[in-house]
């Protein structure tokens, strides 16, 4: 059994090696965690990668059901990652990163309630989760955006934020100016200590 685990969940058009990179450098912080990112299920349609759901003639008005659609094969993909690593009943112990089209899906695993994970940070995401809402209290939520970013815009994690916030969730929310679609380094360094946080509480893996 793994002591903790952290999922992480690329973009659309990308695959889990591009993320597994994150996982390598946030390891000497958090040694007894284990990395895991998967490819998406679904081929890009567009091009090379992988994808959760399909961008294609994506809307706002569409994109709720595109994720709810979404989660079958995303549910069955992360509850292989967490029972291979002995964690099944112990979602305490897991925590979700997601990127773009992997935030969506990360924030829908916490905020649809199906995953009561024990964090997930989002980056360069949006909350795109159909109602209701019954995301569980224990989690804690790490939004990060750049202020410069032209595909999806920061003003979707302050919104997403607020929604978790006004559902008890403890979500934090770090806007970066000068930073576009992507992990900045200090993207990844707020990731980093939010996660080490996270799994050092008192009673977290007590039982491990």
């Amino acid at each position: 059994m793994s002591r903790s685990l952290v999922v992480l969940l690329h973009g659309v058009g990308s695959s889990g090696s591009d993320l597994a990179p994150l996982g390598a450098a946030w390891r000497q912080a958090l040694p007894e965690t284990t990395f895991v990112a998967p490819d998406a299920p679904l081929p890009f349609g567009q091009g090379p990668g992988r994808q959760w759901f399909s961008v294609a003639n994506i809307t706002e008005a569409n994109r709720p059901e595109r994720v709810a659609a979404a989660r079958a094969a995303f549910d069955r993909t992360l509850a292989e990652i967490i029972a291979a690593h002995g964690l099944t009943g112990h979602l305490d112990r897991v925590a979700l990163v997601g990127f773009s089209q992997g935030a969506i899906m990360a924030l829908d695993a916490v905020a649809s309630g199906r995953w009561p994970v024990a964090a997930v940070v989002a980056i360069a995401g949006r909350l795109a989760t159909p109602p209701p809402l019954t995301p569980a209290k224990g989690t804690r939520a790490l939004l990060i955006h750049g202020a410069a970013d032209p595909v999806i815009a920061a003003a979707e994690s302050s919104r997403a934020g607020a929604i978790l916030r006004d559902h008890s969730v403890a979500a934090v929310v770090h806007i970066l100016a000068g930073v576009g679609h992507t992990i900045s380094r200090e993207g990844a360094s707020l990731a980093e200590t939010f996660l080490t946080e996270t799994f050092n509480r008192p009673g977290v893996v007590a039982q491990a």
